[in-house]
Formats: C-alpha cells, sequence, structure tokens
C-alpha cells in the first residue's frame, strides 16, 4: 500500500533518449517531456487501479499482480505483460505487439519520491514523482 497516493512528475532523466530507442518520434517526444504527467495509485492486496492524466490523455489501467494483461502507451504502442512485487519494488516486464521486444519498468518510493525506471534495448530512463 505503500505506492496508494496522487504522484506528479517533477524532473526526467534520459527519458528524450529512451523514447527515441522506443521509436518515438521528436515532436511526440517533445510533448512528452512537457506532460505534466499525475498518476494515482490505488492499492488493495495484489489488485492495483492506476489513473494516469497528463496533458493529453487521462487512462485507467486495472490489474492484479502477476496476471498478465493488455496495455496501450501513451504514443499507441501496444504492450502486453504483467506487474509483481518484489519487496518494496513494483517490477513490470512489457513485451511490444509490433516487434516482440522487450520493455522492462520498475516503480520504487526513494526518499519519499515515487522513481519509475525504464529499460528498452539497453537504453535506461527514470521519471521521478512528488506526491501531491
Amino acid at each position: 500500500m505503500t505506492f496508494n497516493g496522487t504522484w506528479k512528475v517533477d524532473r526526467n532523466d534520459n527519458y528524450d533518449k529512451f523514447m527515441e530507442q522506443m521509436g518515438i518520434n521528436i515532436m511526440k517526444r517533445k510533448l512528452a517531456e512537457h506532460d505534466n504527467l499525475k498518476v494515482t495509485i490505488e492499492q488493495s492486496g495484489d489488485k492495483f487501479h492506476i489513473k494516469e492524466s497528463s496533458t493529453f490523455r487521462t487512462k485507467d489501467i486495472d490489474f492484479t499482480l502477476g496476471v498478465q494483461f493488455d496495455y496501450s502507451l501513451a504514443d499507441g504502442t501496444e504492450v502486453s505483460g504483467m506487474w509483481e512485487l518484489e519487496g518494496d519494488l513494483l517490477k513490470g516486464k512489457f513485451t511490444r505487439k509490433d516487434n516482440s521486444k522487450v520493455l522492462t519498468t520498475t516503480r520504487a518510493l526513494v526518499g519519499g519520491e515515487l522513481v519509475q525506471s525504464y529499460n528498452y534495448e539497453g537504453v535506461d530512463a527514470k521519471r521521478v514523482f512528488k506526491k501531491q
């Protein structure tokens, strides 16, 4: 339940290079860097409800830990995968439907901030969120 709350993006690290590796065009990358993303997380046992709201879209995501589900990234990329909880770390592994390449992501609380880390094809990035 440590992830519960509303989190607003504060800063990015290597996010543009990550998005470029994902194949996202420069216009969408520039917009995404200033998306004012807010993530609301509600955890109840092994079930999660997440609401992502940004300048460009609002999306509700429901998943159960360890159960595969389909998801559409902000740029429209379709993925399938699952989240698992390892200690205090929420780990996601998602496979792109268009090319079968793997995107991994983690969420962790570090010093009162929510740190979301990504890896795709050898490129790492982070987005750091502050609790609202």
